[in-house]
């Protein structure tokens, strides 16, 4: 019996580790492209509209990236965008 609920316990906490539809362990994933105009960005999502939010710090307020500076795409070569993944708030957690 003691063997049976350490998995099960082991296989509910891996479970809350994956990825699904774009979600990291409850929180919004994101892919894009960045060419840095910004400095580090610590995390952000896709919003309406298909726009980017970003924060430079744990603490710090979501910014909306009106310069387009974050893409889905790499952009045109040779403007210096690189590929970015991370994660976001919890759905429903940001604030614009």
């Amino acid at each position: 019996m003691k063997p049976i609920l350490i998995g099960s316990v082991l296989l509910l906490a891996l479970s809350s580790c994956a990825s699904y539809d774009g979600r990291m362990g409850g929180r919004l994933a994101y892919n894009g492209y960045y060419d840095d105009s910004y400095g580090p960005i610590y995390d952000g999502y896709w919003g309406e509209g298909d726009t980017f939010y970003y924060r430079g710090s744990n603490s710090g307020a979501y910014l909306r990236d009106d310069g387009h500076h974050v893409r889905h795409d790499q952009g045109v070569q040779g403007h210096g965008y690189h590929h970015i993944r991370g994660h976001g708030p919890r759905e429903g957690g940001h604030q614009r």
